[in-house]
């Protein structure tokens, strides 16, 4: 990709975005296929809420492997349906691409959900029939080309990545990112914003229908079993939602992206709850619901620009007054829409509002009696300065080219990694590498984000025995200060 176009913020973020988009697109066909009516809703809620497009911009892996997951296991489903080996391809071959991506946990996570699935439905025979030679050979053979060309041009990748990456960021916290046993729960509510009242409920009522169809098929006194291959759909979705939540809930390292796999059959079970509600319509608690919580959306979104610009302090009486009243007014709208026009308009008033907020967020129009442009880019630039390492790789080019070294010492790996990717040149890493014997610039993080002292005395002495350094600048923003160290 860099090859391509170069190394750029919007190339680093490039496949991320053509996964996702990809992934609606045949969340839209197979829902027009194997469940019509609901499949324009599925498409648009997921694009439109705020996991998707939150990691539909990101430069990480999780896209390119939640999108070509998801679109396997929905293949999957289509040859459970259809029995045809034409679909059965695409869960050998997506996974294969999203193994590439992060690893074998996405086999590892699809064989549980066949199996899960296999066993609510007590056909244990379709987890014989899945297991298909030409798929098996298909998968390695997109998968093992790659992982033998990195391994012998990097002879500890196998270990690094399938042990480290893998075994050891779930079993333990060595790379700091644990969270409490509930942490997931909250992440998928934040992830399937604005829609998370009425994804609830339709999640809910897809865990209400899989137990009505378990106990008519356990009923001693049942006639006969459902006969619809649909009738399984709810219970598969169900399961493919919850199975990721529940398993790295136990792990030891947490991040939010490793749920997102579970973000489209929760999308996909709200589209098809909304088409299934068009003719009694939603009942007045989830309606209102929807619309209270895309009121309190459009509140805070009007009001983040004054949060990060002037911190946890009320803003004054205009601001707040004119983004409290919009809030009001989007739910207002949002219930006259669904009254007035059915609940096949909802995804039109709900996404319409999320337009207009993420063009605000992103400088668009007047608000607040001063051009939004201009407190946007302050907000932008502020929380670049605070979470991202491209204005401090700008700073760095003052005092050294691209080319020349700059090391690190104790900062965070995305800031690592940043660094490296800004400068477009390795960073060298103290506290793994040693330190160069060349004069160079080193980065070293002094505080914490909650302001904690994270110097130990003596620590960087240690380090730089010997060595002329003296400090350059600071950058309180991530709690970081830069030195320049003399050659040895």
């Amino acid at each position: 990709m860099f090859q391509e176009f170069g190394v750029h913020d919007w190339s680093a973020r490039l496949p991320s975005t053509s996964f996702a988009f990809i992934m609606a697109a045949l969340i839209y066909l197979h829902m027009r296929r194997f469940r019509r009516g609901g499949h324009l809703d599925a498409a648009l809620i997921t694009v439109a809420c705020a996991g998707i497009i939150g990691f539909a911009r990101g430069a990480s892996t999780d896209m390119q492997m939640a999108a070509p997951f998801s679109i396997g296991l929905l293949g999957w489903y289509a040859w459970y349906e259809t029995d045809s080996k034409f679909w059965l391809f695409d869960i050998y071959f997506f996974t294969g691409v999203a193994t590439l991506a992060k690893g074998p946990v996405a086999p590892f996570l699809a064989i549980v959900i066949v199996c899960a699935f296999a066993a609510l439905r007590r056909e244990w025979s379709i987890v014989r029939r899945s297991f298909w030679w030409p798929g098996v050979l298909l998968y390695f053979a997109i998968v093992l080309p790659w992982f033998i060309a990195v391994q012998r041009a990097n002879p500890t990748f196998f270990y690094e990545f399938f042990v480290e990456q893998n075994v050891a960021r779930f079993a333990t916290n060595r790379y700091q990112h644990t969270q409490p046993f509930w942490y997931y729960i909250v992440v998928v509510l934040l992830a399937i914003m604005p829609w998370t009242v009425i994804a609830l409920r339709a999640l809910i009522d897809g865990i209400q229908t899989s137990v009505a169809e378990w106990r008519l098929r356990h009923a001693t006194n049942a006639k006969k079993k459902p006969g619809r291959p649909g009738d399984a759909f709810p219970e598969f979705l169900v399961l493919w939602a919850l199975i990721p939540i529940f398993f790295f809930s136990f792990s030891q390292s947490k991040l939010p992206g490793y749920i997102l796999p579970s973000i489209p059959p929760i999308t996909i079970l709200t589209g098809d709850y909304l088409f299934r509600r068009r003719t009694p319509g939603l009942s007045k608690w989830v309606l209102g619901g929807h619309a209270v919580l895309g009121g309190l959306m459009t509140t805070f979104a009007l009001l983040l620009p004054w949060f990060v610009l002037h911190g946890p302090h009320l803003p004054p009486s205009r601001p707040l007054l004119i983004a409290s009243l919009s809030g009001i007014g989007a739910a207002l709208l949002i219930v006259i829409v669904v009254n007035g026009f059915g609940v096949a308009r909802l995804r039109l008033a709900t996404t319409g509002i999320l337009v207009v907020l993420v063009l605000f967020l992103y400088g668009g129009g007047p608000f607040f009696g001063i051009p939004a442009i201009e407190s946007s880019k302050r907000v932008i630039q502020l929380l670049d300065r605070a979470y991202s390492a491209r204005p401090l790789a700008d700073r760095l080019l003052n005092y050294a080219p691209s080319t020349e070294t700059v090391a690190v010492f104790r900062v965070r790996r995305d800031m690592e990694y940043g660094l490296a990717f800004y400068r477009n040149h390795e960073v060298v890493n103290y506290e793994e590498s040693g330190v160069p014997d060349e004069q160079h610039l080193l980065v070293t993080r002094v505080t914490g984000r909650n302001g904690v002292d994270l110097h130990t005395p003596g620590a960087l002495e240690e380090y730089l025995e010997g060595r002329h350094y003296e400090m350059l600048f600071g950058w309180p923003e991530q709690g970081l200060e830069v030195y320049l160290v003399g050659s040895r």
